[in-house]
């Protein structure tokens, strides 16, 4: 496996996240299972595994807990805090909470869960209105004095909140959404990582598995699974947005890979500190994300591909409108 470097964080070129196997793409996965895919994982090469307090809640912390206990000193623990979940019950109200005192309960719970006496990476999960980025900042640079945690990042924040809170404590990376079904990120985001040295971290680097291929109009969905909600994801929008797909198809065939792998070659060719966390919970789907570190996307590859999509619009919203409001973007 090759590896990348998140701000001065080094991790491999493909991270794994976590959250489908407890959450948001139907019921959870066989717990064994899951520790079995995350051991495998790290047997394969990778080193960055993401969850969140929110996945669950608290299941996924403590699942890869429990899976990477064993080789903790060898991996990479990403997770994250921000939003309003009762620590004792799981409990959530929907908002956002990063008041600095729930900061730090948040992470001593995530240290036990996660069975460690560190945070690799801790995220704010979603900006909160009601709190300064500098008051969250300076939380985040109190345990990181404190040595429970060794580096941050934000997730789905807008350009002044990175410049702000990387002026208190240097931000290692920003995890947003970005593929070839959602490219929004390459007009302002990936320029100020660019400038202040931050890594990228896209999370649906395959389009919440759109680009595989695997997925058309007449597709169904677990009924707890949060695409049934996603306008981008109506039947309409799928049998629109194929033609993605179709250009994607195309490249693969040519290359000897699967789309899947394209659009994650795709992505790793863009920066060299992009950090794409494809998730699954299917070992021949790992096998087959990992493998995109050895596809190679010419700049005649990348040109065309450039050419075929600036040619398609994607139908659809990325997120429902209440989720949508919750970004910072």
């Amino acid at each position: 496996m090759k590896t990348r470097t998140l701000g001065d964080l080094q991790v491999s070129a493909v991270g794994l996240g976590c959250m489908s196997m407890t959450s948001a793409y139907g019921p959870p996965a066989n717990k064994a299972e899951m520790i079995g895919l995350v051991r495998l994982a790290h047997e394969r090469g990778v080193t960055l595994f993401d969850t969140a307090e929110a996945y669950g809640p608290f299941a996924n912390e403590e699942l890869l807990g429990e899976a990477l206990s064993p080789i903790r000193d060898q991996v990479v623990i990403a997770t994250k805090f921000g939003f309003d979940i009762d620590l004792e019950t799981g409990a959530r109200t929907g908002g956002t909470n990063s008041r600095p005192e729930h900061i730090k309960r948040v992470a001593d719970a995530g240290l036990k869960r996660l069975k460690t006496d560190r945070i690799d990476l801790f995220y704010q999960h979603r900006v909160d209105p009601n709190v300064p980025i500098e008051d969250v900042a300076g939380a985040i640079k109190d345990l990181i004095a404190q040595g429970k945690v060794n580096h941050w990042g934000l997730s789905e924040a807008g350009v002044q909140t990175i410049r702000r809170a990387h002026v208190v404590q240097p931000v290692t990376a920003v995890q947003n959404e970005y593929s070839l079904f959602y490219r929004d990120v390459e007009a302002e985001l990936l320029p100020i990582c660019d400038e202040l040295g931050i890594g990228f971290v896209p999370f649906s680097p395959l389009g919440a598995g759109f680009l595989t291929g695997k997925i058309d109009e007449n597709t169904k969905f677990d009924p707890t699974d949060f695409r049934n909600n996603v306008p981008r994801f109506s039947p309409e929008a799928r049998k629109a947005n194929m033609a993605l797909v179709d250009v994607v198809k195309g490249v693969a065939e040519h290359k000897g890979a699967t789309p899947a792998q394209v659009a994650l070659a795709w992505l790793l060719a863009q920066k060299p500190w992009i950090v794409p966390i494809p998730g699954t919970t299917k070992r021949h789907r790992l096998e087959e994300n990992l493998g995109a570190v050895d596809v190679t996307l010419t700049a005649q590859d990348l040109q065309e591909l450039a050419n075929a999509l600036a040619k398609i619009e994607v139908l659809g919203e990325r997120l429902p409108e209440a989720a949508l409001k919750m970004t910072g973007l």
